[in-house]
């Protein structure tokens, strides 16, 4: 073996150790690091995405660690045995959708027994839970809004498909309750049917193909109140609207999937209701953050507001600033109108 040959073995050997070394280091480090916020989205969907994106928009500005952990189903048993497996890691603050009211309430005392703190987002936990703080779109105020605008597009006068996603989802009661209430204010509004109970766009587009099919002559306007129901509904919509000489149906759906937008944008649709799922993860974060530094709630159940925007053809390409800043606003004012240090 040359000189040379033994200089290059021993240089790569020692390159090896090096690396080794590094990686020995690493893998130390991620096996010890508890990140101290759990950020819980029930199940891949639009809205549950742009809620993580919040989380991890918090830690990339804080440096304070979340964890965003996508579970498989919105069920109960599901979001209980994902939760107590981090609380077991030893994980301290928990930020979780409360799928189900009662079920819940359960979970949430348990982690709370447990020393952990609790943040409830995207709806209102049930009366006496544990989660000291809910961040979320007043549901009742949002669907208010949604059905006064769907029935100033109407003419004050008509006749209105109220569709419905999730019947298990906390906000759908409070949602429908919220619509039937304006409707009642209108002697000239009536809704001729309600659809509901579903979860994707192919049931949602099936529903409603079926109730304009049977209706359709009659209808004046859908509101719709879910995510997946608007996508179709817009789509459904784009396509019956552009017929020439088709009654055209007035329109207000909420959140802000780029088809919905898009058909607002060409004039196939007219409305949908911007929330603010991104600030149900960014605040939630904040919050927890604060409550796992000595911060402590102004009362022991806080609801916070995140906003909602109504969507239009004028403002479809200038609304996301007005979104992003309610976010700011309710960080900025958090220390000490929520929260106080004793």
């Amino acid at each position: 073996m040359t000189r040379n040959n033994k200089f290059l073995i021993l240089t790569l050997l020692g390159l090896f150790l090096v690396l080794a070394g590094i990686k020995w280091s690493q893998s130390g480090s991620e096996g010890t690091a508890i990140d101290p916020i759990v950020l819980y989205l029930p199940l891949p969907h639009p809205y549950c995405n742009a809620v993580g994106e919040g989380g991890k928009a918090y830690q990339e500005s804080t440096g304070t660690g979340v964890r965003v952990l996508v579970g498989q189903e919105s069920t109960q048993a599901n979001v209980n045995t994902n939760v107590e497996s981090m609380y077991t890691l030893g994980h301290q603050g928990f930020a979780i959708y409360p799928v189900d009211p009662a079920g819940s309430k359960g979970l949430f005392a348990r982690l709370r027994d447990g020393g952990r703190h609790v943040v409830a987002y995207g709806a209102e936990p049930m009366e006496g839970s544990a989660a000291t703080f809910a961040v979320a779109t007043n549901t009742r105020s949002a669907a208010t809004q949604a059905t006064e605008q769907l029935i100033q597009l109407m003419g004050g006068q008509g006749k209105i498909l109220n569709v419905l996603e999730s019947l298990t989802d906390a906000n759908t009661p409070i949602r429908k309750a919220a619509i039937e209430e304006v409707v009642a204010k209108y002697p000239k509004v009536e809704i001729i049917q309600t659809v509901g109970d579903v979860t994707t766009e192919a049931k949602a587009r099936e529903k409603i193909e079926s109730a304009l099919v049977a209706r359709g002559d009659e209808v004046d306007g859908i509101i719709c109140t879910g995510y997946t129901t608007t996508v179709a509904a817009s789509v459904l919509l784009s396509e019956r609207n552009a017929k020439a000489g088709a009654k055209r149906i007035r329109f207000v759906g909420l959140d802000t999937d780029e088809r919905v937008l898009e058909a607002i944008r060409l004039g196939h649709v007219d409305a949908t209701l911007a929330q603010n799922p991104f600030g149900h993860g960014y605040i939630s974060c904040a919050l927890l953050d604060r409550l796992l530094n000595g911060w402590e709630p102004v009362e022991s159940y806080q609801f916070i507001d995140s906003g909602a925007v109504v969507v239009t053809r004028e403002n479809v390409d200038d609304f996301q600033p007005g979104i992003e800043s309610m976010t700011k606003r309710i960080v900025s004012e958090m220390e000490g109108k929520y929260l106080v240090k004793r």
